[in-house]
C-alpha cells in the first residue's frame, strides 16, 4: 500500500462553488468559460465536472479534489475497528500493534476487501497501513498497560463495590461519623534496592548502569493510617528480624513504632500493636468513635484486635478482597509518591555513600524525609475523594471501570424443551438434509431463505473474551471474602467460630535410635545443624554491624550491656569503654583529626 503522500500545493475547487458554478451554467444559460473566469475556476475543470454529474447514476455521490480510492476499509469500518481496539483495552485484552495488523488481514480476507498482494505474504496488513489507521484515529495511541492480576479484573464488580457503598452509608449513618472520624489503614513494602531514575549520558551509548546497594533488596513493610480531612499518624515498621531493637527506629519519623518477625510482614500480634498505636493518636474511645477502613489481609481478621476495637470505640469496616487498587485511599495517592520519593533518597544515600551497603536500618530515615513529600493533606483528601469515601459518592464509579469483570459473566442457563413448562412453546428445530442424504426419491427440497450478509464487525472475526463456567468451590480451600463490618457481632462470632475450627498442623514424633553407634554419627549431624542455624540467626540479626566493640574488641551482645555509636565512622563501643559524653568519637577518629 502507498505511503500518504503529503500535498504540497493548495490547488483545488470544493464541491459547493463547483455545483454553484454549474448551476449558473445551467440556469442562467452562460458559456463555461464566462462562468469559470467568475469563479476563478479552469474553464476544463468545470467542463469535466459537469459532464461527470451528467454521467452519474442515482444514488452515487459526486466527489471533488483529493480522496483516498486504494482505502482498504470505509471511514464507517474504521470507525467500527477503532471502537472495538478501545473496548479490548477497557476489557484489559488489548491488541499489540502486530495483533491488530494481523485482525486487520483476517477482516479484510473475510468480508472480501480489496487489500495489496503483500499483505498475504506475512498474513497481517502493513506498517503504513497501520500507522495511517493510527493518524486518522487521534483517539487511540500506544499505551504500555499496567499489569493486573485476574483477581482483581473479576473481583472489582459491581455487585462487591455496591455491598461495600451500602455497609458505608449504613456505619455513617448509624454513628454520625465526620470526615475528621474516618479513617483509612494500609501496609506497603521499602526494599533496600531502589529503582534508579533517569540520568544524563551520552548518546549511542548501548548500556548505561547506575549503583544499587544489592542485587535482591530486603523488604520492610511500613504500615501507615490517614483520615478524610488529610491527617496521618506516625507510621509503624515491621523488619525481617527475629527480636527487635530500638535502634532499628531512630532515625525515624517522630512518634513511629517498629516491630519484628521472621518474615517481616504484618502478623496478628503487630497489628494489635499498631492499633494501640492507633488509639493512642486518634484519641478513640466509646465516647469518641472513629472509623477505621481496612483491607482482609489475614493479620486484620484477628480476634484480639476485633475485641480491642470493640472496647475503645474503634468501628472497623473491610473492603472487597481484591479491590484495594481501586478503593483504597492510601494506594490511590498516597503510596505511588511515596515510593518515587523513596527511590530518589535511595539514589541519594548512595551518592553520598559511596562503597557502602544499604540496611534496612536505614530505610527508617529515607522515609522520615519521603512521607512528608507523599503523605500531603491534599493527596490524602484525594484519595477519599477519588474512591468516593469522603464526600460519600457510591455512583463515582463508571462502567468502564467495571468492563474488565464482564469478561467472567457467565451467560444465562439454556432451557430444554423437557425442562420447560407447558405454557413454553419450543419450535421444532429439523436438522439440515445433506445432498447426499437426500436421494433421488426427494422431490422437493425446503426453500431456506437467503441469509443476509453479515454487518461488518470485528467481533464477527475475533470475538471478545469470555471465561468459561466457574467452579463452586475455590482450589485452594480458602473462605471468600466479602466487605463486612467487622466489628459487629455476628460478624465476630462467626470469625471466632472460623479461628476455632482451624485445626493445628500434627506435632512429627521422633523415632527412638537403637542402635549406639548410629546414635551418635545422628547426634554430631544434629548438632552441626544447629550450630550452624543459630549461627545463621546471629548472621542475620545482626546483618552490617560489627561484632565488637572498637576499643575494647569484646563482643557487645552481653545482656543489659549500653553501648554508643561513634558520630563519625558509626562504629559502635561500649559505654564503659567511653567516657559517657552525650556525643561520642572515637580515638580513631580523634586521631585523624589531629594530624588534619
Amino acid at each position: 500500500m502507498p505511503r500518504d503522500r503529503k500535498r504540497t500545493t493548495d490547488r483545488g475547487v470544493p464541491l459547493p462553488i463547483m455545483s454553484l458554478a454549474a448551476a449558473t451554467v445551467t440556469n442562467e444559460r452562460r458559456t463555461v468559460r464566462s462562468v469559470a473566469k467568475q469563479y476563478s475556476i479552469c474553464h476544463t475543470t468545470l467542463y469535466r465536472f459537469m459532464k461527470k454529474r451528467e454521467r452519474l447514476g442515482p444514488g452515487e455521490e459526486m466527489r471533488t479534489g483529493y480522496w483516498t480510492p486504494r482505502r482498504v476499509f470505509s471511514a464507517e469500518q474504521e470507525d467500527s475497528l477503532a471502537d472495538y481496539l478501545r473496548r479490548a483495552a477497557d476489557l484489559f485484552y488489548g491488541l499489540s500493534t502486530k495483533e491488530v495488523r494481523r485482525l486487520a488481514f483476517q477482516l479484510a480476507f473475510f468480508y472480501k476487501c480489496s487489500y495489496p498482494d503483500t499483505w498475504n505474504e506475512c498474513s497481517m496488513a502493513g506498517r503504513e497501513w497501520f500507522f495511517g489507521f493510527m493518524k486518522r484515529h487521534p483517539c487511540l495511541s500506544i499505551r504500555c498497560p499496567q499489569a493486573t492480576s485476574l483477581s482483581r479484573n473479576t473481583s472489582f464488580n459491581r455487585h462487591n463495590v455496591s455491598m461495600f457503598y451500602d455497609n458505608l452509608a449504613m456505619v455513617i449513618d448509624r454513628y454520625h461519623f465526620e470526615g475528621t472520624d474516618i479513617w483509612n489503614m494500609d501496609e506497603t513494602g521499602v526494599t533496600t534496592v531502589q529503582e534508579p531514575e533517569n540520568v544524563v549520558a551520552g548518546r549511542g551509548v548501548r548500556q548505561v548502569g547506575a549503583v544499587t546497594s544489592g542485587e535482591r533488596g530486603t523488604l520492610v513493610t511500613v504500615a501507615c493510617a490517614g483520615n478524610a480531612l488529610g491527617n496521618m499518624i506516625p507510621p509503624m515498621f515491621i523488619f525481617p528480624r527475629v527480636h527487635f531493637k530500638d535502634h532499628f527506629i531512630r532515625d525515624g519519623p517522630p512518634g513511629c513504632i517498629g516491630a519484628a518477625n521472621k518474615s517481616g510482614w504484618m502478623l496478628e500480634e503487630h497489628f494489635l500493636q499498631f492499633l494501640q498505636h492507633f488509639q493512642h493518636h486518634t484519641r478513640a474511645s466509646l465516647y469518641s468513635k472513629v472509623l477505621l477502613i481496612l483491607d482482609n489481609h489475614s493479620s486484620h481478621l484477628s480476634v484480639a484486635g476485633i475485641n480491642f476495637c470493640r472496647e475503645n470505640g474503634i468501628v472497623m469496616l473491610s473492603f472487597p478482597p481484591h479491590c484495594s487498587h481501586k478503593l483504597q485511599p492510601l494506594d490511590r495517592t498516597v503510596y505511588g509518591p511515596l515510593k518515587r520519593h523513596v527511590n530518589s533518597f535511595c539514589d541519594s544515600w548512595m551518592r553520598s555513600h559511596p562503597g557502602l551497603t544499604m540496611s534496612i536500618y536505614d530505610i527508617p530515615g529515607i522515609v522520615r524525609l519521603a512521607l512528608p513529600l507523599a503523605g500531603t493533606p491534599v493527596n490524602v483528601q484525594n484519595g477519599f475523594r477519588c474512591t468516593g469515601i469522603w464526600p460519600y459518592h457510591r455512583d463515582i464509579f463508571n462502567e468502564s471501570d467495571f468492563a474488565p469483570s464482564l469478561v467472567t459473566d457467565r451467560p444465562p442457563p439454556l432451557v430444554l424443551p423437557e425442562q420447560a413448562g407447558s405454557s413454553c412453546s419450543v419450535l421444532p428445530v429439523f436438522p439440515p438434509v445433506l445432498p447426499e442424504q437426500a436421494g433421488t426419491s426427494c422431490s422437493v427440497l425446503p426453500v431456506l431463505p437467503a441469509v443476509p450478509p453479515l454487518p461488518f464487525s470485528p467481533e464477527n472475526v475475533r470475538p471478545h473474551p469470555r471465561a468459561g463456567p466457574r467452579k463452586g468451590t475455590k482450589p485452594n480451600g480458602r473462605k471468600k471474602r466479602k466487605s463486612v463490618v467487622l466489628t459487629d457481632t455476628p460478624e465476630k462470632e462467626a470469625l471466632e467460630k472460623e479461628k476455632a475450627g482451624v485445626k493445628k498442623k500434627p506435632t512429627k514424633v521422633k523415632r527412638k535410635l537403637t542402635n549406639t553407634v548410629e546414635t551418635k554419627q545422628n547426634a554430631k549431624v544434629v548438632l552441626k545443624k544447629t550450630l550452624k542455624k543459630k549461627h545463621i540467626e546471629k548472621d542475620s540479626d545482626s546483618e552490617t554491624e560489627k561484632d565488637f566493640c572498637i576499643v575494647c574488641l569484646e563482643s557487645y551482645s552481653r545482656p543489659r550491656e549500653v553501648w554508643l555509636q561513634c558520630w563519625q565512622c558509626k562504629a559502635w563501643a561500649h559505654e564503659a569503654c567511653t567516657d559517657g559524653g552525650s556525643i561520642y568519637i572515637c580515638h580513631n577518629c580523634e586521631s585523624d583529626e589531629e594530624l588534619n
